[in-house]
Protein backbone atom coordinates (compact mmCIF):
# COMPACT_ATOMS: atom_id res chain seq x y z
CA UNK A 1 0.00 0.00 0.00
CA UNK A 2 1.26 3.51 -0.81
CA UNK A 3 2.46 5.73 2.01
CA UNK A 4 0.00 8.32 3.25
CA UNK A 5 1.66 11.22 5.04
CA UNK A 6 0.70 13.43 7.94
CA UNK A 7 2.81 16.49 8.60
CA UNK A 8 3.40 17.68 12.09
CA UNK A 9 2.36 21.26 12.64
CA UNK A 10 6.05 22.17 12.66
CA UNK A 11 6.87 20.88 9.16
CA UNK A 12 7.59 23.74 6.76
CA UNK A 13 4.69 24.30 4.39
CA UNK A 14 7.08 24.79 1.46
CA UNK A 15 8.09 21.13 1.76
CA UNK A 16 4.51 19.87 1.53
CA UNK A 17 3.59 22.33 -1.24
CA UNK A 18 6.68 21.49 -3.29
CA UNK A 19 6.16 17.77 -2.87
CA UNK A 20 2.54 17.99 -3.99
CA UNK A 21 3.58 20.12 -6.98
CA UNK A 22 6.04 17.41 -7.98
CA UNK A 23 3.60 14.53 -7.39
CA UNK A 24 -0.07 15.50 -6.92
CA UNK A 25 -1.06 11.86 -6.30
CA UNK A 26 0.64 11.83 -2.88
CA UNK A 27 -1.83 11.80 0.02
CA UNK A 28 -0.22 14.35 2.36
CA UNK A 29 -2.39 15.92 5.04
CA UNK A 30 -1.00 19.08 6.60
CA UNK A 31 -0.84 19.71 10.32
CA UNK A 32 -3.10 22.70 9.79
CA UNK A 33 -5.73 20.63 7.96
CA UNK A 34 -5.61 18.02 10.74
CA UNK A 35 -6.02 20.65 13.47
CA UNK A 36 -2.68 19.89 15.12
CA UNK A 37 -1.76 23.41 16.20
CA UNK A 38 -0.84 23.32 19.89
CA UNK A 39 -1.25 19.54 20.15
CA UNK A 40 1.40 17.54 21.97
CA UNK A 41 3.46 14.74 20.43
CA UNK A 42 1.46 11.83 21.93
CA UNK A 43 -1.75 13.26 20.48
CA UNK A 44 -0.14 13.77 17.06
CA UNK A 45 1.26 10.23 17.05
CA UNK A 46 -2.10 8.74 18.03
CA UNK A 47 -3.96 10.73 15.38
CA UNK A 48 -1.48 9.73 12.65
CA UNK A 49 -1.78 6.09 13.74
CA UNK A 50 -5.60 6.20 13.67
CA UNK A 51 -5.46 7.67 10.16
CA UNK A 52 -2.77 5.22 8.98
CA UNK A 53 -0.40 8.06 8.10
CA UNK A 54 3.38 8.22 8.37
CA UNK A 55 4.22 11.33 10.37
CA UNK A 56 6.69 13.81 8.86
CA UNK A 57 8.18 16.24 11.36
CA UNK A 58 11.12 18.53 12.08
CA UNK A 59 10.99 17.61 15.81
CA UNK A 60 14.13 15.63 16.51
CA UNK A 61 14.27 16.62 20.18
CA UNK A 62 11.10 15.28 21.75
CA UNK A 63 9.47 13.18 19.00
CA UNK A 64 11.90 10.20 19.24
CA UNK A 65 11.20 9.86 22.97
CA UNK A 66 7.42 10.12 22.53
CA UNK A 67 7.57 7.72 19.58
CA UNK A 68 9.42 5.10 21.67
CA UNK A 69 6.77 5.42 24.38
CA UNK A 70 3.94 5.25 21.83
CA UNK A 71 5.11 2.07 20.11
CA UNK A 72 5.58 0.28 23.43
CA UNK A 73 1.77 -0.06 23.53
CA UNK A 74 0.60 0.81 19.99
CA UNK A 75 1.49 0.39 16.35
CA UNK A 76 2.53 3.39 14.33
CA UNK A 77 2.78 3.87 10.56
CA UNK A 78 6.19 5.41 11.36
CA UNK A 79 7.86 8.77 11.71
CA UNK A 80 10.27 10.54 9.38
CA UNK A 81 12.35 13.38 10.78
CA UNK A 82 13.49 16.08 8.36
CA UNK A 83 16.12 18.18 10.13
CA UNK A 84 15.11 21.85 10.32
CA UNK A 85 18.23 22.90 8.40
CA UNK A 86 17.66 20.44 5.56
CA UNK A 87 17.22 22.40 2.32
CA UNK A 88 13.61 22.37 1.13
CA UNK A 89 14.49 20.88 -2.26
CA UNK A 90 16.39 18.01 -0.68
CA UNK A 91 13.54 17.30 1.77
CA UNK A 92 11.11 17.19 -1.18
CA UNK A 93 13.37 14.81 -3.14
CA UNK A 94 13.85 12.49 -0.16
CA UNK A 95 10.11 12.29 0.59
CA UNK A 96 9.33 11.75 -3.07
CA UNK A 97 11.83 8.89 -3.31
CA UNK A 98 10.42 7.42 -0.10
CA UNK A 99 6.90 7.52 -1.53
CA UNK A 100 7.88 6.15 -4.95
CA UNK A 101 10.30 3.43 -3.84
CA UNK A 102 8.67 1.89 -0.79
CA UNK A 103 5.40 0.72 0.67
CA UNK A 104 3.73 1.87 3.87
CA UNK A 105 4.22 -1.52 5.53
CA UNK A 106 8.01 -1.10 5.41
CA UNK A 107 7.93 1.81 7.87
CA UNK A 108 5.60 0.48 10.58
CA UNK A 109 7.00 1.23 14.05
CA UNK A 110 10.16 2.80 12.58
CA UNK A 111 11.53 6.27 13.09
CA UNK A 112 14.19 7.55 10.72
CA UNK A 113 15.86 10.73 9.60
CA UNK A 114 16.21 12.02 6.05
CA UNK A 115 18.37 12.11 4.09
CA UNK A 116 18.61 8.33 4.49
Amino acid sequence: MKIRFQSGYDLRGAIVQGLLRRQPAIDFQTGHDAGLEGRDDPFVLAMAAREGRLLASHDRRSMPHHFANFISNNNSPGVVIAPQGLPTGLAIEELLILWEASEAEEWVNRIFKIPL
